[in-house]
């Protein structure tokens, strides 16, 4: 006995022994340390004393189990648990059970030892493997050529860093708040069905917004995940938000078969991941934008040039056209020739105007436009345009505010999406043209469309509808899914570009085989009085005054010059600004300036004005162009009372313009 007491004291790790009524009989000094107990202070005590107090009562039963029936249920040695120091610091103790003999009676002696340590380094070396994955998703999310090859990795990677045989991200839709599956691991296409629906339709998204650290443990036992774990044998599930801008993009989803599977580090690992993920498809998004910014403006650069030309051409087409059918008989045959001809100029000036509007290079000239006024005057056109296969019907209600719009092209817009609309029900079917107003809170405002009143244009069809690859590209310019020859790709992208013009928004919602809404939101103008503008075919009025052409391109100059002396006004010309700088310094008889806007080398049409007006204070003036980019300036002018003359003009526009011009200058 004397030798077991010299064991017992010098042992290297703790000891007690307990009676089976749970009270510590002996206890060695190293217990006495580890606990912070004085010699001898420990014995009398009961056991729990050394345990947390909100695990004693259950301990006290597990105790009493074990006592009844030692050898049937040892605990064995290596058994993990928390202990507690007299001054009530919980740590980790790992203790060995064993019955001991003491003549008759049956005790049992505990031998327990700290793995503060212990538990430290083993923390410390799964962290280091933590971040050794978490290096390697890097990695993998940065030099992968394709985002959607890396993204279905990532789920093959978590479950290799946490040694469990099932992951799975899910995105959420571009049109919905539904969740899909992107990639998994270790699960079958129905159960990831199923989570996916169980996920989008149950309160989780919501859940891991307002959880801790941005993520969320649900457990089979826990009030309402049972639902989400049904049919499976999972225990727990870790659900990680992919954070966004404006709520969570997706969801990062690790099931696990025990329970408590995941601690903080673990969490914390899994959060690090989410946001790695969502920071790549973010840098993904934006790359993607930026290159489709730089083609579209690539490709409005290459139209507004060759628009510029191509007007320039028309114009002399059109012009000596004119001048042709003003020098034939009333009734020649040769009119209706002339006629025909300036017709088809007419159709290409409206294409060259498309292709400007589509590259936002075209000035609008906006005014107050009636809902109700448009939806009219469109209605009758339409039913008789796209054939008796296509129902048209408009819904407007009263008083609905009136919007700021270029009414042409608000025109060109609206018919444009009945064609569309017409293309997509080859065997007929309902088109209905609705106006209603929307005001979008602060809630539900984004960049894209701010707080505020808005006039909503829809375009709804019962045709065949866009598969969502088509839909992601339908604004695209020059994607179009029409047959060769029987489609530009213009006409979505054209009126893409006049809403976003007018300050709007262009949404578009589109089911295969349900049909397509297009809704044009405008910003509503609140007591605005309409006012028509004066009709372009008025008749022709001469003048007298003396007219200062300035053009750079000869054969255009030409056209203007002869228009202006069939009209009766007396002309001079020059090809640069600085030639007509120095014809103005020259004849003081000049009654007004007639530009082109764009007039190569040297300065523009709206410098030149201002330059002019230098010499000459409120020198009335008249600009022309087909392409208006090259004068940044040119809408600062229009406030100061320029107007602008579109090429190719005919020559009543002409003769209107200059009277507007001169009038307008007289009356100051």
């Amino acid at each position: 006995m004397t030798l077991f007491k010299a064991l017992f004291d010098t042992a290297p790790d703790a000891m007690v022994v307990v009676g089976h009524d749970g009270v510590i009989v002996l206890a060695n000094p190293q217990a006495d340390r580890l606990f912070g107990y004085g010699e001898g202070e420990l014995q009398g005590l009961p056991v729990e004393v050394l345990l947390p107090e909100q695990v004693r009562q259950m301990h006290t039963q597990h105790r009493a189990r074990y006592m009844s029936t030692p050898r049937v249920r040892p605990m064995g040695a290596g058994y993990e648990l928390t202990g507690v120091r007299r001054n009530g610091q919980p740590f980790p103790v790992e203790i060995g059970l064993s019955p001991v003999q003491d003549g008759e009676r049956t005790l049992f002696a505990a031998s327990i030892r700290d793995i503060s340590e212990t538990q430290r380094a083993r923390q410390a070396l799964a962290r280091a493997r933590y971040d050794a994955f978490l290096a390697q998703a890097s990695r993998l999310l940065l030099e992968s050529p394709n985002l959607d090859v890396a993204v279905d990795s990532i789920a093959a990677l978590v479950a290799s860093a946490l040694h469990t045989e099932a992951a799975l991200i899910l995105f959420r839709d571009t049109q919905d708040s539904d969740l899909h599956v992107r990639a998994a691991i270790g699960l079958p296409d129905q159960l990831l069905r199923s989570l996916a629906r169980r996920l989008s339709r149950g309160p989780w998204m919501s859940a891991v917004s307002r959880g801790e650290d941005g993520a969320a443990v649900l457990s089979r036992s826990a009030e309402g995940a049972a639902a989400l774990l049904k049919g499976t044998d999972f225990r727990d599930a870790a659900i990680v938000p992919l954070p966004d801008r404006h709520g969570p993009m997706g969801l990062l989803v690790v099931p696990a078969r025990e329970a408590d599977s995941f601690g903080h580090d673990l969490l914390h690992f899994l959060q690090s991941v989410a946001n790695m993920l969502a920071a790549a498809v973010q840098r993904s998004r934006s790359e993607e934008q930026l290159s489709h910014a730089q083609r579209l403006d690539a490709i409005g650069q290459l139209t507004g040039g060759i628009a510029h030309d191509f007007n320039n051409m028309l114009t002399v087409i059109s012009g000596n056209l004119q001048l042709l059918g003003m020098s034939l008989p009333p009734d020649s045959p040769e009119g209706e020739i002339v006629d025909s001809a300036t017709r088809a100029a007419d159709r290409c000036a409206t294409l060259t105007a498309k292709l400007l509007s589509f590259a936002s290079r075209r000035r609008l000239m906006p005014r107050a436009v009636r809902p109700a006024q448009a939806l009219n005057d469109l209605r009758e056109m339409l039913a008789r345009t796209l054939g008796e296969r296509i129902r048209v019907t408009t819904e407007c209600p009263r008083n609905v505010p009136q919007i700021h719009v270029d009414p042409a092209e608000f025109d060109t817009a609206l018919v444009n999406l009945a064609v569309n609309a017409r293309d997509a029900m080859p065997r007929g079917g309902q088109l209905t043209l609705s106006v209603s107003v929307e005001h979008i809170e602060g809630a539900h405002a984004s960049p894209k469309l701010p707080a505020g009143t808005y006039v909503v244009f829809r375009v709804a069809d019962t045709g065949m509808g866009m598969t969502p690859e088509v839909q992601a590209r339908a604004l695209e310019p020059f994607f179009t899914t029409k047959e060769l020859g029987k489609g530009s790709g213009l006409g979505l992208s054209m009126v893409y570009g006049f809403v976003k013009q007018s300050g709007g928004y262009l949404s578009v919602d589109s089911q295969l085989g349900y049909g397509t809404r297009i809704s044009l939101y405008f910003p509503a103008l609140e007591n605005v009085a309409s006012h028509e503008p004066a009709a372009m075919k008025a008749p022709v009025r001469h003048g007298q005054e003396t007219i200062l052409v300035v053009e750079d391109e000869p054969e255009v100059r030409a056209i203007a010059l002869a228009f202006l002396r069939s009209l009766g006004y007396a002309t001079r010309e020059a090809d640069s600004a600085a030639a007509a700088l120095a014809q103005l310094e020259n004849h003081p008889d000049i009654d007004l300036l007639f530009s082109d806007v764009v007039l190569g080398n040297g300065l523009t049409g709206a410098e030149l004005v201002k330059a002019a007006r230098g010499l000459r204070p409120g020198l009335p003036v008249l600009l022309t162009s087909g392409y208006e980019r090259g004068s940044l300036d040119a809408d600062d002018l229009s406030a100061q009372g320029v107007e602008l003359l579109r090429k190719p003009y005919r020559i009543e526009q002409l003769s209107a313009s200059l009277r507007h011009a001169l009038a307008a200058y007289k009356e100051r």
